[in-house]
C-alpha cells in the first residue's frame, strides 16, 4: 500500500509541475493538460469538425498513449482484451466528450483549473461527484458491460499504431489539398507556429512530457473517476490522492507565478453557467464510471492492450468532431443543453438495460 501510494503521489507532483511547466511554454492558462480538449484539437487538424481556433495535432495525447504503451509492454502488462458492448462504449466515449465540451474541460483540467483558482471548475467537481455516485449505484445493483475477452495481438496494436502516424503527420504537416488537412492554428499552443524551429522543439517538449506522464500514468492507475468511485464505494482514498498532489502543486506553482485569481468571472476558457457546468461533468462522471475510468484513464488502458478503452477514445473522437460541427459546446446554446440532457438519459438507459442483464444472470 505504501509503494502504491509512493507511485501515485510522485505521478500527481509531476503533472502538477508538468501542467505548469507546458502552460508557461505556450499552451493556454489552465490547460497544461486536458484530454478532451486536445482530442478535440485533433479533430479539427485532421479536418473532421470545423474546430480551427487551436488546431493541431497534440503530441500529449501521442505521448500518453505511447508511455503506457512501452511501460506496459516492458512491464510484460501489455495484454490484448475487448469485445465488451463496444458499440455501447462507442457512444459513451461520445457523451462524456461532450459533456466534457459543456463544461470545457475533462477531470484533469478541472483539477487544473481550481489550482489556478476557477471556481467554475469546484461546481464541475460537484457535477462529477455526483455522476459518480448515481455511477456506484448501479454498479452495486450488478450493473455490467460484459465480459472482456482475449483479442488478437493485431487488434491492441491499431491505436499505438494510429498514434505514431498521427506523430508522423505532425511532424511532416503532408498537404493532401488546397486549403485542407492537415490544419494548424497559429496561436494558443506550444510549438503552433507553422514550421518554424519554435514548433519542433514545442513537438519534442510536449511528446516527451506525455510519454513520461503515459508511463507514469500506467504504473499509477491513476484516475479521477476511479479515485472518487473507491472512496464511495469502498473507501480507499489511495487513486485519489494522486489528484490531490495536481491540485497542490499546481495552485502552490500558479500563486509563485502570479496566476492564481479565485473567482468565477473572467476565467481562461472557462464560463459561469452553473447548471451546465454541473449538468456536464455530471455526464462525464456517470459515463467514465460505467466505461471503467476517466479520458486520462481510457488512453493508459488503449496503451495497455484493451481495444475497448481504443473503441472508447474513437467515440470521444466523433463526439468532439459531432459537438462542434452541430454547434453543441456553447453553454447558451439550445442544442448543447439538449445534448447534455440527452447524453443523460442514454446513459440511464444503458445503466438500466445493463443492471438488469447482469440481474437476469
Amino acid at each position: 500500500m505504501r509503494k502504491e501510494l509512493s507511485v501515485i503521489l510522485i505521478t500527481g507532483t509531476f503533472i502538477g509541475i508538468a501542467a505548469v511547466v507546458l502552460v508557461l511554454l505556450g499552451n493556454l492558462p489552465n490547460m497544461g493538460f486536458c484530454i478532451a480538449c486536445f482530442e478535440r484539437d485533433i479533430t479539427g487538424a485532421l479536418g473532421l469538425s470545423d474546430f480551427r481556433d487551436f488546431a493541431w495535432i497534440r503530441p500529449e495525447i501521442i505521448g500518453i498513449l505511447l508511455g503506457a504503451f512501452l511501460a506496459a509492454f516492458f512491464t510484460k502488462e501489455f495484454h490484448s482484451e475487448g469485445g465488451s458492448s463496444p458499440i455501447t462504449r462507442f457512444l459513451l466515449g461520445m457523451f462524456v466528450m461532450i459533456g466534457a465540451l459543456a463544461f470545457l474541460g475533462c477531470p484533469l483540467r478541472m483539477i487544473l483549473r481550481m489550482g489556478g483558482g476557477d471556481l467554475n471548475a469546484v461546481v464541475g467537481l460537484i457535477g462529477f461527484t455526483v455522476g459518480i455516485a448515481v455511477g456506484v449505484m448501479f454498479l452495486k445493483k450488478g450493473f455490467v458491460l460484459g465480459r472482456t475477452q482475449k483479442q488478437p495481438e493485431l487488434e491492441s496494436s491499431v491505436m499505438p499504431v494510429i498514434m505514431v502516424g498521427l506523430l508522423m503527420l505532425l511532424i511532416f504537416l503532408p498537404v493532401f489539398k488546397a486549403s485542407g488537412p492537415i490544419f494548424v492554428a497559429g496561436k494558443g499552443h506550444v510549438g503552433a507556429d507553422g514550421t518554424s524551429v519554435s514548433q519542433n522543439i514545442g513537438i519534442i517538449i510536449s511528446l516527451g512530457i506525455g510519454l513520461l506522464v503515459g508511463i507514469l500514468a500506467q504504473r499509477s492507475r491513476l484516475c479521477l473517476a476511479g479515485g472518487i468511485r473507491d472512496i464511495i464505494l469502498i473507501r480507499n482514498g489511495v487513486l485519489m490522492s494522486g489528484f490531490i498532489a495536481i491540485l497542490l502543486f499546481t495552485l502552490v506553482c500558479n500563486i509563485i507565478l502570479g496566476n492564481f485569481h479565485l473567482g468565477f468571472e473572467n476565467q481562461p476558457i472557462a464560463h459561469s453557467a452553473h447548471l451546465w457546468n454541473f449538468l456536464g461533468m455530471t455526464l462525464v462522471g456517470l459515463g467514465s464510471t460505467f466505461l471503467g475510468g476517466c479520458p486520462l484513464r481510457q488512453l493508459v488502458l488503449a496503451g495497455n492492450g484493451n481495444t475497448d478503452s481504443a473503441l472508447t477514445i474513437l467515440g470521444m473522437f466523433a463526439g468532439a468532431a459531432f459537438a462542434h460541427n452541430f454547434g453543441l459546446v456553447k453553454a447558451a446554446s439550445i442544442y448543447g443543453k439538449g445534448a447534455v440532457i440527452i447524453g443523460l438519459i442514454v446513459i440511464l438507459i444503458i445503466g438500466y438495460i445493463n443492471r438488469e442483464k447482469s440481474n437476469a444472470q
